[in-house]
């Protein structure tokens, strides 16, 4: 597959653009209040004694390791999602800013002067059903989050076991949309405008894992043009609607993030290419690239001002289709991008690729909360620098 099919290639000269593309800069500031990206697992003892003070937060993908070591008052993070390939790699969050950490009531949280890192795990105990077990933890995260200064949910990250299997009478997910939905519809303010981006996937075992990043200032949200907002899913997915955005753009002077939510083959609402791993990454990255463009669109921000290590994290169902999958990213992502590969269960179970990302934005003036779209034309080539 060539590079000059534009239509199905990422974020067109966009991800790793050098900062010279960019009709506007100031200054790159050295303080960057948040930061990812992954480390090999065997670096982590290194990290802590480079930067003990600058650490928000570790989530680790082998959870025989979850003893192993001791990062201090750091969340952590350890899940049951193995790894395809490679030395075994941790997602690691920090910060240039001085960071003050904070536990409550099963909640540990990293925090600095703009953002909040949280961690969560609840057990599911005998004859409690999942939209309870997560109802109750949502409320618990909006509560801690609230009373510590960071009211803005950004981004949610939420794993379990089991979830496309039946319980009482509805999917895993389902029972977890339910609670989820509760939770956020009688807490968050400005309900469903403001829901941040969210992944929910399965793991191969585990209560239910939550990590969060929230602000003391609002991201912006944003919807995908190609795919119907999740929370307004008919009932046919459903008794209450997934309840998350398609991204978050998180402004700053420092540098924007967007917080791309899990993606997966869903035109509409409606599942593509099933049963054809190949096909429906393809759709993944147009979803990807329509969303991106949307976003430099409503928000008014030029292609070029994208640079850096973008992080992108594939779950891939069943591991006979990894290899297919990632000849297809190694095509269509720069090749400093980092890409995590794991093995992991959709919230559908005809789904067998989900891809989220992060982007990075170099510091400019043209950061805008306006909402009015921009005239841009869609390129119709596309040229990933390499």
């Amino acid at each position: 597959m060539s590079r000059a099919k534009s239509d199905q290639c990422i974020v067109e000269r966009g991800v790793g653009s050098p900062p010279g593309t960019s009709a506007q800069h100031i200054p790159r500031s050295t303080a960057h209040a948040l930061c990812a990206e992954y480390v090999e697992t065997a670096g982590l003892d290194t990290l802590l004694k480079a930067s003990p003070s600058n650490l928000l937060g570790i989530v680790r993908y082998d959870r025989s390791l979850e003893e192993s070591r001791d990062f201090g008052s750091c969340p952590v993070v350890c899940l049951d999602l193995p790894q395809f390939t490679g030395p075994p790699l941790a997602e690691v969050w920090t910060s240039s800013l001085s960071v003050d950490y904070h536990e409550a009531e099963g909640t540990c949280c990293a925090m600095n002067d703009e953002v909040l890192f949280g961690a969560m795990q609840s057990e599911e105990s005998a004859g409690t059903l999942l939209d309870i077990v997560t109802c109750r933890a949502y409320r618990r995260l909006l509560v801690q989050a609230r009373a510590l200064g960071y009211p803005h949910l950004l981004r949610v990250w939420n794993y379990f076991s089991r979830i496309n299997a039946e319980s009482d009478g509805l999917e895993r997910y389902q029972r977890f949309c339910a609670g989820r939905y509760q939770a956020l519809a009688e807490g968050l303010m400005d309900f469903p405008r403001t829901l941040p981006a969210g992944t929910a996937v399965g793991t191969m075992s585990g209560p239910l894992t939550i990590y969060f990043l929230a602000a003391r200032e609002p991201g912006m949200h944003v919807e995908n043009p190609r795919q119907v907002s999740a929370y307004k899913y008919p009932r046919v997915y459903g008794p209450r609607s997934p309840s998350f955005a398609r991204a978050t753009l998180r402004p700053s002077i420092s540098g924007a993030n967007l917080l791309i939510a899990g993606t997966a083959s869903v035109v509409g609402h409606v599942s593509e290419h099933i049963g054809e791993p190949h096909n429906q990454t393809l759709e993944i990255i147009r979803n990807l690239n329509a969303l991106i463009t949307h976003t430099e669109q409503r928000h008014r921000l030029t292609r070029g001002q994208w640079y850096g290590q973008a992080l992108f994290k594939v779950y891939i169902r069943y591991p006979e289709h990894f290899v297919p999958v990632r000849d297809i990213l190694d095509e269509q992502l720069p090749s400093h991008t980092q890409v995590l590969y794991l093995q992991a269960e959709m919230c559908r179970s005809e789904l067998l690729v989900e891809i989220e990302s992060i982007l990075n934005q170099e510091p400019t003036i043209g950061v805008s909360r306006t909402v009015s779209p921009t005239p841009v034309s869609s390129p119709t080539t596309c040229d990933i620098p390499a």
